[in-house]
Formats: C-alpha cells, sequence, structure tokens
C-alpha cells in the first residue's frame, strides 16, 4: 500500500524538477493517506527525517535484510533541504572517505531510475574545477591523484580545454582546471522518493506528517520514540532530522549532542539562455569565485558561499518544512559579480528566482555519523556542509553496515559523532564556527591550517605561560596545543599568515627544537592527552582489562604496558599506553580525541554489575614530556632521587616529588622513541614544577618544543600514531606490534580469534617507512599525508602521514602497502619479501618521487654521517 501510494504521490508530481513546484494535489494525497494510517505500536528501527539521508537509511537497511522499520517525517517527503539541494553530485572531494561515499551515490542514483520506474533527472554532466592560481591547481592536482587511485576518471586539464567544454565560460584568468567526467546532476527530492520507494516495497513503513516528540531511553538504551500521533517502542533509534537534529538530540530524558548549525544558502535561477545549455553542459566550480554553476532547464542555477554567512534557526524548530527564505540581493551581489565575471553573457538574462534556503554546517565541515556514545542505539546521520547528495548514498550505506554488522566497511573515524565532545555543541561556538566554516567550503586549504573561532576553549595551566614566550597554537579536540615557539627575532604575524604546499616558514623553528630533543633537552605540554583512571575493590579491574586490551597487564606495580584495544576484527578501537598504580588501579593515556570514543567504548563493554570504577582525569593532570639526553639531569637534581636506568628502568611509573610538589607521577618514555620522562602533574602544581623544570634545565641548554617536532621525531623513529596511521581497520600485525599482542596470556580477549586467523593466513596490507631519494626539500612539493604510493608503477596504497626527517635530512613518508592482483585487483598477502623487492613512487601533487622502503620494526633506520650524499641506510632490524 505505501509503495503504492508514494507512487501516486510522484507521477502526480513527475513534471516538477526537483523542489520548484509542490502543488495542493501532492499535499493533499500524502495528508490523506498519513492521516488514514494507524502508527504501529513497536517496531526495530524508527528513522526521523524523510530527506535524502532518512530515505538513504532506510533503503540500505531495508536491502540488508532489516524489514521492521519505520520512517517518520513531520512533515512531507523530500520537503526539507532536500528539496531545494542545487542537484550537483560531484566526487571532487579532499577526503578519501568522501570520494568513495560521493562515488558510490553516483552509482546508485544512476541505477534508481531502473530499480523503481521513478525518473530522478539523472544526467551524466562531468564537473569542472577551475582554478585561478598554482596554489589553487596544486589542491586540484592532489584530489586528482587521489580520485584516479580509486577509480574515479579525472584528469587536469588546460584554460583552453576548459572552454572547449564550456562555451560560455571566460576563461582568461585561469591557469588550469580539473575535468571529472563521471560527475552528476539530478533532482535530489526525486531521488529521495526514489529511495522511499524503494524502501517501501521491502517492506519499510513510512509516514509523513508525523513529528517526533523524543526519543525514550532507559539505563542508556534506546527503548522507543514519542510521536505526536503516540508512541512506538524500537530498539534503533536514527537521527536524520537535518537542521533540526541537533534540537531533537537535546530533547531525550538522556541528551544526545550534535554539534551542527543553520546558515542561509543562497542561488539564483535564470530562465533559458537564447541557445539554450545542452543537458550534458558540464557543472563548474568556480572556488576562487566562490560560485558553482550548472545548466538547469537551458538556464543557469548558481550559488556560492560567500564570505559573510548568515546564521539562522538559533532558537528552537523553526518550521516544519523549509519555505524560501527571505530574498537579500545585497547579500548574494559579491556571488552574482563572481558569475557574471565567469559568464559575461548572463548579463541580459532575465533571472527567475533567488533561491535562500537553510543549509547546516558542522564544527569541522565534515559531517556526523555513527552512534550516541551515551545512548546506545542511537544513530545519526545529519550535518552535510552542502554535500547531502552527494553524500547521501554512501553515508546511508555506511551507517546501515554500522547498525547491522556492529562496523561500516569503511574507516569513518573522520565522520565519527564520536570525534567531538559535549562542548563542542554550544550554541555560541556553533554559531561563530559555522560563520567561519561556510567561507571555507571554497577556500584554499593549504596543510596544517587552523580554524580561528572557538579557540582557547580547553587550555593548560601552562597556557599563558607558553604563550608568552612565542608558542604558536594548534587545537584538537578543543584543546589548545603549541605547534613551535617562535623566536623573539622572528616576524610573528607573517609566519601566522604563511600558507604553502611547498617548504613552510616554521622549517628551521622546528630543526632547532628537534636538534634540542636530540641533544639537551625540550619540554612540550601535552597535557591534552586523553586520562582515564581505572580502579576496583577486588581483582575485577585487571580481568576485564586483561579482556579489553591485548597486551598482558598482569605486570608489577610500576610498569608500563603500551597496548591496543581492539574490536572484534582485531582493529584498533584505541591504542595507549596503561601504568599500573596498585594491585587494582591503572592509569590510561590515550590520544586527544580519544576522549569520547574510548570513554564510550570500555563504559559499552565493561559488566553492568562490576565494581570497577572509571573516572575520567584529563583535567586533573598537566602533562610535560622531558625529551632528550640531559632530562634525566634536570629530574635528578629536581627530584634528588636517581633517574639513571639502573634506578628507573625504561617503562617504569612511580610517583615521586618534583621540585616542592608531591604526588608527581613521572614515567620513562616519551612517545618519541628519544629518551626522557613524562611528568603528570597535579593541576595546581603545573605551573611551580614547570618553572623549576625551566629554572633547573637552562645550564642544561632547555627549551619549549611544540608537536611539530614531536611529529618529526615520532615519524623518523617509525611510531604509528592512532587516528592517523592506525584505525579500527588496521590490526596488530600489519602494523608491525606483534610485542603489544599477547594471544597466549592464559585467557581471551576481544580481537584474539582475528589475530590468530590472521596470524595463520598472512596479512593483506603492511605498515612501511618510505625515505623520499629525489625529492628536493626547497623546492618541490612536500608530502603531507594521503598521497599515493607506488610499487613497481602499480598502485599499493596511500601515505597516512608525513613528516621531515631533520636527522635524515629527508622527508619520511608513512603509509601501509597492498598486494593486488594485477589480473583481479583481488587483495593478496603481503610478506615482508614482497615489500623488499619492489620500486617505490610516492606521488605528490602527479609527480612521482622514488622512495626506499623499509618495514616495521626497526631500531636503527640509518649510520649519519655529515653529509647528505652519505646517509647510509642500514638493515638493523630490533625489537
Amino acid at each position: 500500500v505505501m509503495f503504492y501510494r508514494l507512487l501516486s504521490i510522484f507521477r502526480r508530481q513527475r513534471t516538477s524538477p526537483g523542489w520548484q513546484n509542490w502543488s495542493s494535489a501532492r499535499n493533499s494525497v500524502s495528508v490523506a493517506a498519513a492521516h488514514s494510517i494507524a502508527l504501529p505500536t513497536q517496531t526495530q528501527v524508527v528513522v526521523c527525517g524523510g530527506g535524502i539521508m532518512g530515505t538513504s537509511v532506510a533503503y540500505h537497511l531495508s536491502k540488508m535484510g532489516w524489514k521492521d522499520i519505520v520512517l517518520l517525517e513531520q512533515g512531507r517527503l523530500a520537503a526539507g533541504s532536500t528539496r531545494f539541494c542545487a542537484g550537483i553530485l560531484t566526487t571532487a572531494r579532499h577526503l578519501t572517505i568522501e570520494q568513495k561515499m560521493a562515488d558510490y551515490s553516483n552509482k546508485l542514483y544512476h541505477q534508481l531510475e531502473q530499480e523503481t520506474g521513478i525518473q530522478t533527472g539523472y544526467i551524466r554532466t562531468g564537473s569542472i574545477c577551475l582554478a585561478q592560481n598554482q596554489d589553487r591547481l596544486i589542491s586540484l592536482k592532489r584530489i586528482n591523484s587521489k580520485l584516479n587511485v580509486i577509480g574515479i576518471p579525472s584528469e587536469i586539464i588546460s584554460p583552453k580545454k576548459v572552454a572547449e567544454l564550456h562555451p560560455f565560460l571566460n576563461v582568461h584568468d585561469l591557469v588550469g582546471a580539473m575535468h571529472v567526467p563521471e560527475d552528476a546532476v539530478v533532482s535530489s527530492a526525486d531521488v529521495a522518493l526514489a529511495l522511499a520507494s524503494a524502501a517501501s516495497q521491502n517492506g519499510v513503513q513510512i509516514y509523513d506528517r508525523t513529528a517526533v516528540l523524543h526519543v525514550m531511553v532507559k539505563k542508556g538504551q534506546v527503548t522507543g520514540v514519542e510521536t505526536d500521533k503516540g508512541q512506538i517502542e524500537c530498539q534503533y533509534f536514527v537521527n536524520c532530522a537535518g537542521q533540526w537534529a541537533y534540537e531533537l538530540g537535546l530533547s531525550n530524558e538522556e541528551p544526545v549532542n550534535i554539534p551542527l548549525h543553520a546558515c542561509e544558502h543562497f542561488y539564483l535561477l535564470t530562465r533559458p539562455l537564447e541557445t539554450p545549455l545542452q543537458s550534458n553542459t558540464p557543472t563548474i566550480v568556480d572556488a576562487d569565485g566562490r560560485i558553482y554553476i550548472r545548466n538547469w532547464q537551458g538556464g543557469i542555477l548558481s550559488g556560492g558561499f560567500e564570505k559573510n554567512p548568515k546564521p539562522i534557526f538559533t532558537e528552537g524548530k523553526n518550521q516544519l518544512e523549509i519555505q524560501n527564505l527571505q530574498e537579500d540581493w545585497d547579500h548574494f551581489e559579491p556571488l552574482l559579480s563572481s558569475l557574471l565575471r565567469r559568464m559575461p553573457e548572463l548579463e541580459t538574462l532575465e533571472i527567475l528566482k533567488l533561491v535562500n534556503c537553510p543549509e547546516t554546517f558542522t564544527p569541522d565541515m565534515r559531517c556526523i555519523m555513527g552512534e550516541s556514545p551515551t545512548v546506545q542505539g542511537y544513530f545519526i546521520l545529519a550535518g552535510m556542509n552542502s554535500a547531502g547528495l552527494s553524500f547521501g548514498g554512501g553515508a546511508g550505506k555506511y551507517l546501515a553496515e554500522w547498525m547491522v554488522h556492529g562496523y561500516p566497511s569503511e574507516n569513518v573515524w573522520e565522520l565519527d559523532l564520536k570525534r567531538f565532545g559535549a562542548l563542542q555543541s554550544s550554541r555560541t561556538f556553533l554559531r561563530h564556527r559555522v560563520m567561519e566554516v561556510m567561507p571555507l567550503m571554497y577556500d584554499l586549504k593549504v596543510p596544517r591550517w587552523d580554524f580561528q573561532t572557538g579557540r582557547q576553549l580547553r587550555t593548560s595551566p601552562l597556557y599563558d605561560r607558553l604563550d608568552a614566550q612565542g608558542a604558536r597554537w594548534m587545537e584538537k579536540h578543543g584543546f589548545e596545543r603549541p605547534k613551535y615557539f617562535v623566536p623573539p627575532d622572528k616576524d610573528l604575524l607573517a609566519l601566522e599568515q604563511s600558507k604553502t604546499f611547498y617548504k613552510p616558514d616554521w622549517f628551521d623553528i622546528v630543526e632547532s627544537e628537534v636538534k634540542c630533543c636530540k641533544e639537551a633537552v625540550c619540554v612540550i605540554d601535552m597535557s591534552s592527552f586523553t586520562k582515564f583512571e581505572i580502579t576496583s575493590t577486588g581483582d575485577q579491574a585487571l580481568d576485564i582489562m586483561q579482556y579489553l586490551f591485548s597486551n598482558d597487564l598482569d605486570v608489577p606495580v610500576g610498569h608500563i604496558v603500551h597496548t591496543g584495544m581492539l574490536n572484534d576484527g582485531g582493529g584498533y578501537e584505541n591504542d595507549c599506553s596503561i601504568a599500573r598504580l596498585s594491585k587494582r588501579s591503572f592509569f590510561m593515556i590515550s590520544p586527544t580525541d580519544q576522549q569520547v570514543h574510548c570513554w564510550a567504548w570500555l563504559k559499552k563493554h565493561m559488566p553492568k554489575d562490576s565494581n570497577m570504577f572509571l573516572e575520567d582525569v584529563t583535567w586533573k593532570y598537566t602533562a610535560l614530556n622531558l625529551i632528550g639526553p640531559r632530562a634525566v639531569d634536570v629530574l635528578s637534581e629536581l627530584s634528588y632521587a636517581p633517574m639513571t636506568p639502573d634506578h628507573f628502568p625504561s617503562l617504569f611509573c612511580k610517583e615521586m616529588s618534583v621540585g616542592y610538589a608531591n604526588g608527581i607521577r613521572v614515567m620513562s618514555m616519551t612517545h618519541t622513541g628519544e629518551p626522557g620522562f613524562m611528568l603528570y602533574i597535579p593541576i595546581e602544581y603545573a605551573l611551580h614544577v614547570y618553572n623549576e623544570v625551566m629554572s633547573v634545565g637552562q645550564k642544561y641548554g632547555i627549551r619549549n618544543a611544540g608537536y611539530y617536532a614531536l611529529r618529526s621525531l615520532r615519524i623518523e623513529k617509525f611510531f604509528a600514531f592512532w587516528g592517523q596511521d592506525l584505525n579500527t581497520l588496521t590490526t596488530p600485525l600489519e602494523c608491525g606490534r606483534e610485542s603489544r599482542v599477547k594471544l597466549d596470556k592464559g585467557m581471551d580477549f576481544i580481537g584474539r580469534d582475528a589475530l590468530l586467523h590472521q596470524r595463520q593466513n598472512g596479512v593483506y596490507k603492511r605498515f612501511t617507512l618510505f625515505i623520499l631519494d629525489d625529492h628536493d626539500t626547497d623546492l618541490d612539493l612536500w608530502p603531507w599525508w594521503g598521497e599515493p604510493i607506488y610499487r613497481n608503477g602499480q598502485y599499493v596504497g596511500n601515505t597516512t602521514s608525513s613528516a621531515y626527517s631533520y636527522t635524515l635530512e629527508r622527508h619520511i613518508c608513512l603509509g601501509f602497502v597492498h598486494n593486488f592482483s594485477e589480473d583481479t585487483g583481488e587483495e593478496q598477502v603481503v610478506t615482508a619479501d614482497f615489500i623488499n623487492r619492489g620500486e617505490y613512487e610516492i606521488d605528490i601533487g602527479g609527480h612521482r618521487f622514488q622512495a626506499k622502503a623499509k618495514l616495521y620494526p626497526v631500531t636503527s633506520l640509518y649510520t649519519h654521517k655529515h653529509r647528505k650524499g652519505e646517509v647510509e641506510l642500514s638493515d638493523l632490524h630490533g625489537k
């Protein structure tokens, strides 16, 4: 019944192109049908939102075999921001996961018409991304390299070729462009209706004009939803409410924070040109001009992302359905001027309408998906940053996989809701941040850029002291961290405005910090790292942690264990260091952005009735990393205790006095491979201990250092970091961390079966270090991360992180090497011999550089001599 209702609604409006006409006939049919059918009292899944996200999730869940699904829409299907979508589907994205989502969406929408019988307006037009300067062209070349290796055709083309592909464009100011021939345009509302009808055929029940008032939660688990038509019991709830997702999340008894905020988004529609544009005319993205242009019924649809956006809907739900907001020609004028410069022939063209519609943006320009860290069974897919059509199919698929299988088929950490904390859901923060985010959609993003708004939210007690000494700051999970320290003789302003894909202006500063770490002693404030204490009254803490972690934690008190927290597939949910403080107490240190994710994972897997206590103590301790050979002298003098390896062995932890302060947790580790110590200082002592360390350290050449120096040190020592190199699909056996796994520790642990199976059958990717050979640091483009890796001319993987090694005087890249069959393209086992016998190249912006490959683990990568030409690579393999 539901399918035929949807089909009849659609056929009445088949002539309407997307959002433009919504007649009373459509409205009355939909309302009458909705009111004539009673809601079910229980179901497995309730999906809230009848736009492209909600219908995509329902479609994919039903395709995967889940049939007991109800989709609720407060207005009419596809009448929210989906109705106003410009209908451009492009795969030209910076993140690989976004490229894959868009590619899947493209393929899905292409076959949807055949599957459902509903015309979706799909036309393969291709897209052209224009470059008005060399930096933009470099950015496009980097994207082009990534697209090619995942099977999406694209090429860098000349301005002349642009003019051939689109005859009405002014190309005189262009230096080049990127052409993606398989990109498309589509009617987004019709795609949503097609997805809904296909889902309905598969058993999904769809109800419009039914508002979700709040989600019912009991003991941290979804139990049902309350609507304006009654209650529905359910196990899973999916929030696809778009701009209302934030309010809906907060309406629960146990709030779910979903950080997104709407802004007004403008585009205009024109009448057909005198010679109407062909339906397959390529879509144009002129990011330097801040506009996009597509064919629309022989005329033009053109919008963009202005520099001064207008946030909206800051208080409560504003409309059941989205209407065209107020025109604002003064606000749109800069974009119109840019359009007329790009297409001068439009000067005499009649404009039909200026559309003003809401669009939601997130604090980091990436969409939000995944399960709530506080409420089990509560899933979210929202915050599309004006790319909902491009991501809708792929994002719906990944979220459905997440719900059905417990995890998606790709690493989606960059999009996971748990990358945010509750602090990023402040209304004021979101309002200010989205005003920065919207213009950034088309701004040139060079490596290591930082957001300017919402800063100084979480700071160490040492922030002001470090800032006064020249610290330049970066932000991670809302926490301010020093990048490097600008010496008094440097121009601060020029350094802050330095943006480049080449050698950065901070190169010499970081070099001096690295040199000090190797020859004397440096202090890095690492207070942002996530810190948990886990205790119990009996032996429960040890027993439960032995099950949750892969290494053996039954070590003597005072010892530190590096270990992974694995999932059922053996992949890393977390990579951490755990110190045993007492028989029943453990101190756990994890990456900064693991604060929410790790907490949720531990809570989910801890027995509900245990007397085990988990406490987040991140805020209680300031962490100072003392790196370098003279760190032992500084600490010995401050503590009046011998700190040599004989008295204080590696990976050891004990509480001691430092200066006048007592109860300082001192650990003999540095996260870099260099000698030194971590000091975990109760915050009230932080300033005292820091001042004492700096005072005593003067005679040993002490100085401050930042995270850029840390990155260089850890990468040249082949240290992998979670979130950059390691993720939920990476196992310890694939990155040379067998020593951090105890398969025979006498008890089962999560992921053990998968690792045993992998040990028997071999690994399909291997973590590898690459040293660039023919790369000129001063003149060539730098590798940053994500660059394609080639072995004997064949693509085998991507870099995950990279840094300049000041010791080797060369660039080092870390990444995973796969073994793809030349015949079938399927993955095969990767052996050490396969790695060692290859000739490697790293593609940086379309140029391939030769590289030497090294496998993990190694204790010494090199024997360093004085001249770059005399650097020798050794084959010494260590523990």
